[in-house]
């Protein structure tokens, strides 16, 4: 498994040096002070996604990407092209819906690059993760010998609104599992990794995929857990490993009251407080439907390195799990990545180290 993230090198010093890219701005919801993560100002979206792509295509053992399939997760799809056409000429009419559905990042990535086919996931917060647990499933029976995931999400005002509505936007920095946290930080984001049907020098294996669907509330989390619980159960059976094997989780951790107490409960009802846990949302902001790629990476870098990345604020834990609060070098064999969305969807992934004979 291959991996890019944008500028992954940067993007990768502010995960494992307590950086953060998240900034306040008060002149996106009316009298009100948000946080949240965005590219910088004059950025194409499209030229960010081609980049990311091609960053993967030349890390690869390949030439092109015409063997290999697309699959594509976003949570907004073209919403934020939609959004500048109607408020620069305020009228509908100018709007093409060719280019408002979840499918136009394929699309244009398709025109770019030629692959054998592509498809697209729109699951909310764990597009991307389910993209990936596809591509491990197409993989595993030799549907495709490579699968491109890529995980990307624009933001745009109706996702901003739409948080803010629910009353979880915070206008600090979040801080995922403290008990006095204020919400989460929507962010923008773009996540690429190419799965092939064989190991190839450093790289690491999506070794487990378990997904459920608890559909407990439209957007709260179930708070006995138990859809979450499920996910990773099957994740790890997937990867036909224990629990006490898994060396880091990179968790959801978005900061809301909600998820964090939920998947809090998940984490120390399957480990205990042993494992290491962290969440790079207080890093990057939660990219929605690009989470679940980008939360890949993170993992997979973490396994390549064997360096467990640290959270920027483990202070006043409302939960005994066993954040860590500096990047800590450590044997690890297995990480999780959990990416948990509205409507109770849930996914868990398992990444491992291939052991070269």
């Amino acid at each position: 498994m291959q991996s890019a993230s944008g500028d992954t090198k940067k993007t990768l010093d502010a995960v494992f040096h307590k950086k953060s890219a998240l900034s306040v701005y008060d002149n996106i919801v009316s009298e009100k002070k948000v946080c949240i993560g965005k590219f910088e100002k004059g950025f194409n979206f499209d030229e960010l996604l081609i980049k990311s792509v091609k960053e993967v295509l030349n890390a690869s053992n390949l030439k092109d990407f015409s063997n290999t399939l697309l699959l594509v997760g976003s949570s907004v799809g073209g919403m934020a092209t939609t959004e500048k056409i109607l408020f620069k000429d305020k009228n509908y009419k100018n709007i093409n819906p060719q280019k408002h559905t979840i499918n136009v990042i394929a699309s244009t990535l398709d025109a770019k690059f030629n692959f054998l086919s592509h498809r697209s996931y729109s699951t909310a917060c764990t597009s991307s993760a389910n993209a990936l647990k596809t591509a491990k499933e197409l993989i595993a029976i030799n549907a495709y010998e490579n699968i491109l995931v890529v995980g990307a999400d624009e933001i745009c005002s109706t996702t901003v609104f739409g948080f803010s509505s629910l009353g979880i936007l915070s206008d600090e920095i979040c801080t995922p599992f403290k008990s006095e946290r204020k919400g989460m930080n929507v962010a923008e984001g773009i996540g690429a990794l190419l799965l092939q049907n064989f190991p190839t020098k450093n790289s690491v294996e999506l070794c487990g995929c378990g997904a459920s669907s608890d559909a407990y509330h439209i957007a709260n989390p179930d708070p006995t857990s138990t859809g979450a619980i499920s996910a990773i159960n099957k994740a790890l059976s997937d990867a036909n490993i224990e629990a006490n094997q898994i060396g880091y989780i990179n968790a959801h951790g978005t900061g809301t009251q909600a998820n964090d107490e939920s998947e809090a409960n998940a984490i120390l009802e399957i480990f205990g407080n042993e494992v290491a846990v962290s969440s790079s949302k207080s890093n990057l902001g939660h990219t929605l439907g690009a989470a679940g790629a980008i939360e890949a990476i993170i993992c997979v870098e973490a396994l390549k390195k064997q360096l467990m990345p640290p959270q920027l604020d483990c202070t006043q834990k409302e939960k005994d799990i066993n954040l860590i609060s500096d990047a800590r070098e450590s044997k690890i064999e297995y990480a999780l990545s959990n990416s948990f969305a509205f409507g109770g969807n849930n996914v868990a992934l398992v990444f491992g180290v291939v052991n070269e004979s």
